[in-house]
């Protein structure tokens, strides 16, 4: 199994289990600047050195053998489950991607055929009636996550968990997993506990939204999307997520955490 999904930097000063839409565009381009002292022209996923990345087979041996030892401070970063698969419909199901295309090529057209979703287009200002489609995708979602139909789960609405789990279950020790909604002050506990060869000040870093402009825009509240058999729906997916790092089930209103992550807990329970 390895360690899919983990970044390292070249300098081996730190250790990153990628998080799909959790602020991984910026982190990886921290990462890049903290080496190189510019940043990846471009989207960091698309970067092919001076990061390495477990996808780069010249990269395995290097991060296997510093994750087994923990030669590296090793991190991560979560969001808001009701947050994140919002973000997870607006970008990958309504919005055009980067190549100028819709996600996944046949994914869409699925959708609208076996789940009734409307996901508009640019061409009609991205009109459709948002909480309605959104609310038919969570189905979807669940329906891939719970059974695999009509096909396997994405890894940008599988559950955190399992991403955070595969580090841990292959020989890996996280020393910090912060929260998205509160990156500032996560990335910087980060960059304290390291040393890089390019010095990273947080206030003038930009935003690396890559998903950002390419479909509609949240038009209603995140509260307004999960009624009653939505946020039960949530539940079913997303239970492990929600408890342990200690997000509001209750209210879908609140997306800031009620309290800072045990990672003695994250270990135990995610290293079953």
């Amino acid at each position: 199994m390895g360690f899919p999904g983990t970044w390292m930097t070249e300098s081996e000063s730190v250790m990153y289990r990628v998080v799909p839409k959790c602020a991984c565009s910026s982190i990886g381009q921290i990462m890049y600047y903290s080496d190189h002292g510019v940043f990846f022209d471009g989207d960091i996923h698309d970067s092919k050195d001076k990061l390495h990345k477990w996808a780069q087979e010249d990269s395995q041996p290097l991060i296997e053998a510093n994750a087994k030892a923990h030669k590296s401070y090793a991190f991560t970063c979560v969001r808001n489950p009701y947050t994140r698969i919002l973000s997870s419909f607006f970008d990958k199901i309504c919005g055009i991607q980067r190549n100028g295309k819709r996600y996944r090529g046949n994914l869409v057209p699925l959708l609208i055929q076996k789940y009734g979703i409307e996901v508009g287009s640019p061409e009609d200002g991205f009109e459709f009636d948002q909480i309605k489609s959104f609310r038919r995708f969570l189905l979807f979602a669940r329906d891939t996550i719970r059974w695999k139909r009509p096909m396997d789960p994405d890894i940008h609405w599988s559950a955190m968990s399992g991403h955070v789990s595969t580090f841990i279950m292959n020989g890996g020790t996280y020393d910090n997993i912060f929260f998205t909604e509160k990156f500032n002050d996560g990335m910087q506990s980060v960059l304290d506990a390291i040393e890089t060869p390019h010095r990273v000040d947080l206030n003038t870093i930009p935003r690396f939204n890559e998903s950002e402009g390419h479909g509609p825009k949240r038009l209603h509240p995140v509260e307004d999307y999960f009624d009653d058999m939505s946020m039960h729906l949530m539940f079913e997916i997303y239970k492990r997520d929600f408890k342990l790092f200690k997000y509001d089930f209750e209210n879908p209103a609140n997306k800031m955490p009620l309290g800072d992550v045990d990672l003695a807990e994250v270990h135990a329970k995610l290293g079953e």
